[in-house]
């Protein structure tokens, strides 16, 4: 006879939250995944957004994604399609200059010394080093971090680590001591000379960052953004053909056949505790459900702010939790179009590679710099930093034919705005979504007149509909005292909370943010660890 007592009830149904159930229900335990929202996947979702328009919500495009997640949950299996972009980011500069990085190295080289012939003759030994610090973040991101405060075990790992740092050279030693510590700025000038050589690679720097990217701790996030790979590839952009949502949806199959249970609109209004430990969940609606143990895909922020009721955890260790640094000055648009944008600087609106590609606003580092001052002083930038994607271009099911759909990253916003202001306000709301529209019309001027809907979403929005605290997309900003061993909090970072039995599975854990599914793999490997033992004993 079957138990109504679930071995793992995890809350929140985005993508880390379905690894981590797929993991489990594969492993043999009974493990249900609880979504408030009507759909699962919460920020990788896709839906219309405008009559015949369909595009990815928020998050919005592939790179991070860990192949062995990928592998192991099937993903294909399960209708995962993830098609490559066909070039590189592409940058417009003035009314006639742009600049367009192809994925092929020599043709990087090429493009590069269009801009300086001494930075191309450089570039080739900064990939390669990059490419040695990427490999290193590759290994340590999908192993449990050597917790503070920790056992045996833990001096182990910390061991095991420590000969993986020894074995690297000295100047690469040095170099993942500079990306973890300095600026983008001040690692990209080592480098290069030129100004937008500079920028495009000081973007990823900035990206899901409130920050400037002469700030330190900035080159980590450069980083970051450098591990993934789409097919095989490293260094490719990808786009999963329906939208970010239909990531989800195959981890959602995967989860559902491997005998996980996954229910939406049930939202979650406190973890239950018994004797000190997470003995389940209650729902909105009043119905309780059991579990042995409870993991949670939220931000920790929002876990231990909202889910945890007093007295059921010390003050002292709740603090730390609560102050998690979070915001990461993400304002993200959806719009509708009646035509491709018609580049200035690379005329036509019939379908080209740099329409496919990603295509940045910020072709200097000043632009860059000034798009933060301007968001600290006023609540956003005067002339924003924008990601565009135009996701049509690759993917017919998004629009209807002859039309498309882009998706603008944009930063940067204030997370709360000065002088009394609110992003609650729709006027704010839509003056910033003005400020977007009008700075990619100075590049392509048919681009406010293309726009047939838009879709907003501020730093409020982000954090109403998704839970990211103050907007932000990491559920934790990415520097070095929230990295690794310090990720969430020093303690906790082998996704065991401070309430026993429950356990962080989201992108507030090791390694951080990004569509990845690597914390809720992490993390469900750490809970068989505990409960495996444990159902041998029950």
């Amino acid at each position: 006879m079957r138990s109504d007592i679930y071995d793992v009830v995890i809350v929140g149904g985005g993508h880390n939250g379905l690894t981590t159930a797929a993991y489990l229900a594969r492993a043999g335990l009974r493990t249900i995944v609880l979504e408030k929202n009507a759909v699962v996947g919460g920020a990788a979702v896709t839906e219309e957004f405008a009559p015949g328009f369909r595009n990815s919500v928020a998050s919005y495009t592939v790179s991070l994604l860990n192949p062995k997640v990928i592998a192991d949950l099937e993903l294909q299996r399960f209708g995962l399609e993830i098609v490559e972009r066909p070039q590189g980011n592409f940058w417009p500069i003035d009314a006639t200059n742009s600049v367009q990085l192809p994925y092929n190295f020599a043709g990087r080289v090429a493009a590069i010394a269009k801009l300086s012939a001494r930075d191309a003759e450089a570039y080739p030994r900064y990939d390669a080093a990059l490419e040695r610090s990427a490999n290193v973040l590759r290994d340590l991101i999908t192993r449990t971090p050597p917790n503070v405060g920790g056992g045996i075990l833990d001096l182990i790992k910390g061991g095991v680590i420590g000969r993986r740092m020894l074995g690297l050279s000295l100047a690469d030693q040095r170099q993942l001591l500079e990306l973890f510590t300095s600026s983008a700025a001040d690692f990209l000038s080592r480098w290069f000379e030129n100004d937008t050589v500079k920028a495009m690679f000081a973007f990823d720097g900035i990206v899901g960052a409130y920050a400037s990217p002469s700030m330190p701790g900035t080159a980590y996030v450069l980083l970051h953004h450098c591990f993934g790979e789409v097919n095989g590839k490293s260094g490719v952009w990808g786009h999963a053909i329906g939208g970010m949502g239909a990531i989800t949806q195959a981890m959602a199959k995967s989860a559902i056949a491997s005998g996980a249970e996954v229910r939406t609109d049930a939202q979650v209004e406190r973890i239950v505790t018994e004797k000190g430990r997470a003995t389940g969940v209650a729902l909105a609606s009043g119905e309780m459900i059991q579990a042995r143990s409870v993991a949670a895909n939220v931000s920790p922020k929002l876990l231990f702010r909202d889910l945890i009721a007093d007295g059921d955890i010390d003050d002292a260790l709740r603090e730390p939790f609560i102050a998690i640094k979070t915001g990461s000055a993400t304002f993200r648009m959806n719009v509708a179009l009646s035509e491709l944008p018609d580049f200035t600087c690379r005329p036509g609106t019939h379908g080209q590679n740099h329409h496919a590609a990603g295509i940045i606003i910020g072709a200097s580092m000043d632009y860059l710099e000034r798009a933060y001052i301007d968001a600290r002083m006023s609540g956003w930038s005067k002339a924003p930093v924008i990601e565009m994607l135009i996701p049509s271009t690759l993917d017919d099911t998004l629009a209807p034919p002859g039309q498309h759909v882009a998706s603008l990253f944009v930063q940067h916003v204030a997370p709360h705005l000065p002088d009394g202001r609110s992003w609650a306000n729709p006027e704010e709301r839509q003056a910033f979504a003005d400020v977007v529209i009008e700075t990619m019309s100075l590049h392509a001027p048919n681009f406010r007149s293309a726009v047939l809907h838009r879709q907003i979403l501020s730093p409020l929005d982000l954090e109403r509909r998704f839970g990211l605290i103050d907007g932000d997309i990491f559920h934790g900003q990415l520097h070095l005292g929230q990295l690794f061993s310090a990720r969430p909090v020093l303690g906790h970072a082998n996704y065991r909370m401070p309430v026993s039995g429950l356990y962080l599975c989201g992108s507030g854990a090791h390694p951080g943010g990004g569509v990845t599914g690597v914390p809720g793999m992490n993390a469900a490997r750490e809970i068989l660890r505990d409960l495996k033992p444990m159902r041998r004993l029950t």
